[in-house]
């Protein structure tokens, strides 16, 4: 037990990989231990690509915004909602799915995020390295043709795969107290906001971050350069096409 905590409390995300290949056993037993996660209605909404070739991986980089993993990693893993199976198994027995909604594309992305964050665990357990991408729903449009999905199926997430080359430092997390909520929702008052992020803004990579995008304070970094509101606005609707498309918005 306290060697998952250990695993749980002192992973780091892995941007940099050696050129050790992942074996396909260990590969096929991670996956194998992410198919036993947690499932809506024991559905297993969802899917999983696997790509290992390095010109796919070339046609996924910029799609991912060329990050470097994305091709030095052995291992692709895009986490897919999929109820384009289990709907062609409901109609193979006599069955009318009525999954062409968004509550169906919910339940489907819930159930790939569960299983993509089971299959990271047991192959941190194992040695492995991994990153999240958050790139895949911004793109997930051009991810579709180029993983050839169909519909019913859309790219929710994706996982970087590997042997790590070096160990970085831990990336800053807010304290327990921030996030913890006992009974009820406990709104939070501005004295709260300033001891919670306190530490956070105070780091020295943060002060490089504001230092860096000429901004007074670390929150106008999120809000002016990393994400800002025309960028989600315009993503936004790129994925309510995807998910029209895709057949997950007849309702």
């Amino acid at each position: 037990m306290d060697q998952i905590f250990d695993i749980l409390l002192n992973r780091r995300t892995i941007r940099n990989y050696s050129d050790k290949d992942i074996d396909d056993s260990l590969l096929k037993k991670i996956l194998a231990a992410g198919l036993r996660t947690s499932t809506t209605g024991n559905m297993q909404v969802y899917s999983i690509i696997v790509t290992r070739d390095r010109e796919k991986k070339k046609e996924l980089l910029p799609l991912h915004f060329n990050q470097k993993m994305v091709t030095e990693a052995p291992v692709l893993l895009t986490f897919c909602a999929d109820f384009n199976r289990f709907s062609k198994w409901c109609r193979l027995r006599k069955a009318e799915p009525g999954y062409d909604n968004f509550l169906s594309f919910m339940t489907a992305a819930i159930d790939a995020l569960l299983v993509a964050q089971t299959v990271c665990i047991a192959a941190e357990a194992s040695g492995l390295g991994i990153c999240y991408l958050g790139t895949t729903t911004y793109m997930a449009h051009k991810i579709i043709e180029v993983l050839k999905l169909p519909r019913g199926v859309v790219p929710v997430t994706t996982i970087t795969l590997g042997w790590p080359a070096d160990i970085p430092d831990q990336v800053d997390r807010l304290p327990l107290e921030a996030v913890i909520h006992r009974e009820t929702y406990h709104d939070y008052s501005a004295e709260d906001i300033e001891r919670i992020y306190s530490e956070k803004e105070q780091r020295a990579d943060s002060q490089q971050y504001i230092r860096e995008n000429n901004k007074e304070t670390l929150a106008q970094v999120f809000t002016d350069v990393r994400y800002k509101k025309d960028d989600n606005v315009y993503f936004s609707r790129m994925l309510l096409k995807v998910l029209e498309d895709q057949g997950f918005m007849n309702q």
